[in-house]
This record gives C-alpha cells, sequence and structure tokens, in this order.
C-alpha cells in the first residue's frame, strides 16, 4: 500500500535521531517529509544544508522537517553532528517507510542498475492528509520552494 494525494496517510513509527518518530505524534503541525538517497553525498548534503537554514520558516509556518534515508541512526548522528542539522533524521533500512511512500526506484549507476531512493518531498497538514507531493526532486531551490508552499498554507 502506497500513500496516495489528497488522502489520510496511514500512521506509521520509525527509528529516528532524538527517539522513535510517530506520524500521529505531527497532528496540529504540517510535517515535510523528505526522502534522500544517502547521508553525506553531496546532493544529499546539499539539500539538508538547505531545510536547515530555512528549519526556523518552516517553523514559523508550524511545520516540521524530517528527512528518511535508509541509513543507520549511527550515520545520521554523524551526519547530523557534521551539518548541524537542526531536525530528526528517519533511519529507514528495512524500507518500509520508503515503501509506504513508493520511493525506492531502480537508478543507473556508473552503468549498473542499483534500487535506490528517489529524491522526493511530501507535505502533510495537521489532519494528517498528504497535499502535496515532488518527485524527481532536483536539489537546487528545492527547499525554497517547499517552504513557499507551506506558508501559502497560511
Amino acid at each position: 500500500m502506497t500513500v496516495e494525494l489528497n488522502k489520510k496517510v496511514p500512521n506509521f513509527s520509525a527509528a529516528a535521531t532524538g527517539g522513535d518518530f510517530k506520524l500521529s505524534a505531527c497532528t496540529g503541525q504540517t510535517l515535510v517529509l523528505y526522502f534522500y538517497p544517502k547521508d553525506s553525498t553531496p546532493g544529499c548534503t546539499t539539500e539538508a544544508q538547505q531545510f536547515s537554514a530555512l528549519n526556523k520558516d518552516f517553523a514559523k509556518a508550524n511545520a516540521v522537517i524530517v528527512g528518511v534515508s535508509r541509513d543507520s541512526l549511527k550515520s545520521h548522528e554523524n551526519f547530523i553532528a557534521k551539518q548541524a542539522i537542526p531536525y530528526s533524521l528517519i533511519s529507514d533500512p528495512d524500507e518500509t517507510v520508503c515503501e509506504l511512500f513508493g520511493v525506492m526506484k531502480l537508478k543507473n549507476m556508473y552503468g549498473k542498475q542499483v534500487r535506490g531512493i528517489e529524491r522526493s518531498t511530501f507535505v502533510i497538514d495537521a489532519k494528517g492528509k498528504l497535499i502535496q507531493e515532488w518527485r524527481g526532486v532536483k536539489v537546487p531551490g528545492h527547499a525554497a520552494e517547499v517552504l513557499a508552499f507551506v506558508q501559502s498554507l497560511g
């Protein structure tokens, strides 16, 4: 089962930095859930820095940012420490959350087919409904685009 636009997202929980993440705990706030391939790689680092730089603006708009990848909690903790990331990262090594959001794709890497996370962002409203999605995201300017969308909800 995967999520659908304008439908309620099934409650889920997952291991995350700063304690387990539960979707139900975000009720009353907008959730920006972004999926990225790998900690400490150039594109993912830039994306994390851009979301981090706008974190206070998201907070002013009553939105919480959470990143998701298949990396371990230890990898996430190192990434957070190195990049001063002010929000939680979900560790999804068994791809449960990735499958729920349908972000696992076959990608070409150095001429080989590999399964990986398609960079994607989802906005879930205060009542738990999926209201916006971006798939196949290009990093430059993306965090600002997501912020503008979240602020338009005001």
